[in-house]
């Protein structure tokens, strides 16, 4: 085509640019909140929307997939699932500091369960929601933008009248950055609003007299008070939490730990995993002192229960809950939010300024319509006022009018050609009327029980009102102590009906510091039998079981209890497992699987040697892969804090052979599958790194490999069979490594 255009360009800019839009649409429009009414879109147009419906607070409850169907339908074309779940959680009160959705049916718990379908549950709004989010939307207090598809119109913000962002808080990830913002206590907050308007040169200091720090709807402890003041003047910080512990006398002289609140952060399936954490102290032996864990928690709050030994010291031990489990966590704080159409982190007093100019904005777009509408008001009493003393003259006008549009002519202009008059001197009083348009309208409009004498004052005293309300009304637009006051007044208001007390304690609390017992030192055999179940005895029941022990067992060695074992495997990986983790019991215990006590994995490799990390580290290691690479390495490698590390570096297809502890081996023989056999001494295999390759050790022929790796002892006669035949490894004669062996003929 003639017309077409061709722009040619880079497809790294076009990339860029995209991906940039893509960010912002995703920081701006989804993920962060504005710091004006503390919403993400989604939960502005749910509330929106819910107010559209007419779902009020005190009307019947509607179903979910009702409200989700109308919002996604008008305002949020996203998925319905994100949609019902922010309706799900500004209605569960343990993750908001004050819920803004009355939700009706299964909205999930504090324990982790999910809410119900959306077609099985009801909600409708709060009162505060309404009051508070949504009233005056009629009095033009906010901008209103097209919709999607710009067949409807919705806020761009909604008239919150207090700092939503921090009464709720708010968590969001965007692209490349994340917001994190704790909730606070309702009437803290007001009153931090309350000062800042009385003074807006108070320093963050200052507010945190009235905003003590956070307020989690879970209770608990923030015990690093010193940290607060640093936190809320950069916006971003670590908030350290503990949950509340009970100590309650059970029977027996038994004391019982009952966990009251737990942290904000444990919420969910991190409750079942703390429980699970307790348990795994007791199994490893870490704390004796707990008999027994139960869950009493229930609509009511939070009971976990802890039933202890006799004679427990208690304040040892929850100091090892504290720092063994989630009892006590960091709540990360970024308070990150969308400040005048950009993202930006914001301390507490840059919220508060930005919600006050929030607040001083609505309010003087509402009285500015409040004050029209009272200007028009006026206009038109003071014409019916005027009416009313001249209103012979108007039913003289319209009983001579001819039309309607006659009449207003004479009413607006004082215009009396053809309207006929009783005399000339009604049409001289009829040509001095000067009613503005608005004033005329209202005076056609005017019904006759409107000229009884008490209809009359009743005009009068309503023009007065209406004068008064003008005054009022301008006032507060000119005088910024008189609008402060309408919104401290209002702020009072909330305050009083909706502030509830503090849960959440601050305080500066000592570093949890606990003392563990110490572990005896013992002497135990480690057992593993060749399904991979492993099990240590103590000595004594060994000796006594010594042969049964030795035939029935793939490995069988002494170790000290508080030792490590290492795992060798085919895929040249280390693994390594604490003795105290394993089964200690008597001779005929079945033990535990190793899958289940580090990351080995049967499906995935073979285990080539174990041996305690005590005899490694002492001595040096050999090791032999298939395609016939050799290396020693000082076994002091191999003591490390990870569970799972690279032991060696393979090359592509081979395989681990064997790991060696060597002790007075002199030489080494090696076998390949095709019956090649090579001895050579032992010092030409060099030491090297555990993540070198190795030295070459044998010439392998194609298709062969190593199979059997031999060490000896100076002068030492070993005999191994080799196709059902005896072969004699010290009658070989020695070469060098490298060489290709001699083939042993059957």
């Amino acid at each position: 085509m003639d017309n077409e255009q061709i722009i040619k360009t880079e497809y790294a800019d076009i990339m860029q640019k995209s991906y940039i839009d893509y960010a912002m649409s995703v920081i701006i429009s989804r993920a962060l909140p504005d710091v004006r009414d503390g919403l993400k879109p989604v939960q502005r147009r749910t509330l929106y929307d819910m107010y559209e419906l007419g779902i009020r607070y005190d009307r019947p409850y509607r179903k979910c997939a009702r409200i989700v169907g109308d919002t996604m339908g008008k305002y949020h074309p996203h998925g319905d699932s994100s949609i019902y779940e922010a309706l799900v959680v500004m209605a569960q009160d343990f993750k908001k500091g004050m819920t803004l959705v009355d939700g009706h049916g299964n909205f999930g718990s504090i324990e982790g369960d999910g809410a119900a379908a959306m077609r099985y549950t009801e909600a409708r709004l709060e009162k505060v929601t309404q009051e508070a989010f949504l009233a005056d939307l009629d009095k033009d207090v906010v901008d209103f933008m097209p919709n999607f598809d710009e067949t409807e119109k919705e806020p761009t913000v909604l008239p919150v009248r207090f700092p939503n962002l921090l009464v709720n808080g708010s968590e969001g990830i965007a692209v490349g950055m994340v917001t994190s913002i704790p909730p606070h206590n309702f009437g803290e907050v007001i009153d931090g609003v309350k000062a800042f308007i009385k003074n807006n040169k108070i320093t963050t200091e200052e507010l945190m007299s009235y905003i003590k720090g956070p307020d989690f709807p879970t209770g608990g402890i923030v015990v690093n008070q010193s940290d607060l003041l640093d936190i809320y003047t950069t916006g971003s910080g670590k908030i350290r939490l503990r949950g509340r512990v009970e100590i309650e006398k059970g029977k027996n002289g038994r004391d019982r730990l009952v966990i009251t609140e737990i942290p904000y952060t444990m919420m969910g399936a991190n409750i079942g995993k703390f429980l699970n954490d307790v348990a795994a102290l007791v199994e490893s032996k870490k704390t004796t002192d707990i008999v027994d864990i139960s869950n009493q928690s229930s609509k009511e709050g939070i009971r976990i229960v802890l039933e202890l030994k006799k004679n427990t010291d208690t304040e040892n031990l929850i100091n090892m809950l504290y720092k063994k489990t989630r009892l006590e966590d960091t709540f990360g704080v970024n308070m990150l939010a969308v400040a005048d159409g950009k993202p930006e982190t914001l301390g507490l007093k840059a919220i508060i300024e930005h919600h006050v100019d929030f607040q001083f904005e609505v309010t003087t777009r509402k009285y500015r319509t409040l004050l029209t509408k009272e200007l028009g008001k006026k206009e038109i009493q003071e014409g019916l006022m005027k009416a009313c003393d001249c209103i012979d003259l108007i039913i003289e006008i319209l009983r001579g009018s001819k039309s309607q549009k006659q009449v207003k002519e004479c009413l607006v202009n004082g215009i009396t050609e053809g309207i006929r008059f009783k005399s000339k001197a009604s049409e001289k009083a009829a040509a001095g009327l000067r009613f503005t348009e608005k004033q005329a309208a209202a005076i056609l409009e005017m019904r006759l029980y409107r000229l009884i004498g008490l209809e009359i004052e009743a005009l009068q005293k309503e023009h007065e009102a209406t004068l008064k309300n003008i005054e009022t009304y301008t006032d507060i637009l000119n005088n910024y102590k008189s609008m402060a006051k309408v919104i401290i007044r209002e702020l009072d208001a909330l305050k009083k009906e909706y502030a509830i007390p503090r849960k959440t304690s601050i305080e500066n609390a000592a570093e949890a510091v606990y003392e563990e017992k110490k572990v005896e030192e013992m002497e135990v055999v480690f057992l593993m039998d060749r399904f991979g179940y492993v099990r240590t005895i103590d000595v004594p029941t060994y000796e006594r079981n010594k042969e049964a022990a030795d035939s029935e067992n793939r490995y069988v060695f002494p170790c000290m209890n508080t030792d490590k074992i290492c795992l060798f495997t085919d895929l040249g990986r280390q693994h390594l497992l604490k003795v105290m983790d394993i089964h200690f019991g008597k001779f005929r215990d079945k033990g535990t699987p190793v899958d289940n006590l580090c990351n080995y994995s049967s499906t995935e490799e073979q285990i080539i040697c174990v041996e305690s990390l005590g005899k490694v580290k002492n001595a040096e290691l050999l090791f032999a892969t298939s395609q016939g690479m050799l290396k020693k390495v000082e076994g002091q490698e191999f003591d490390v804090a990870k569970r799972t590390i690279a032991a060696t570096k393979l090359q592509e297809g081979d395989k681990l052979l064997s790991v060696t502890v060597l002790a007075d081996t002199a030489q080494l023989v090696l076998r390949t599958h095709q019956g090649y056999f090579l001895r050579f001494p032992l010092e030409e295999v060099p030491v090297k790194k555990k993540n070198a390759v190795g030295v070459r050790g044998i010439r392998l022929s194609q298709k062969d490999a190593v199979e059997e790796v031999y060490c000896m002892a100076e002068g030492e006669d070993k005999v191994t069979t080799y196709q059902e035949k005896e072969v004699h490894l010290n009658k070989l004669k020695i070469a060098k490594r490298d060489g290709k062996g001699t083939k042993y003929r059957v």
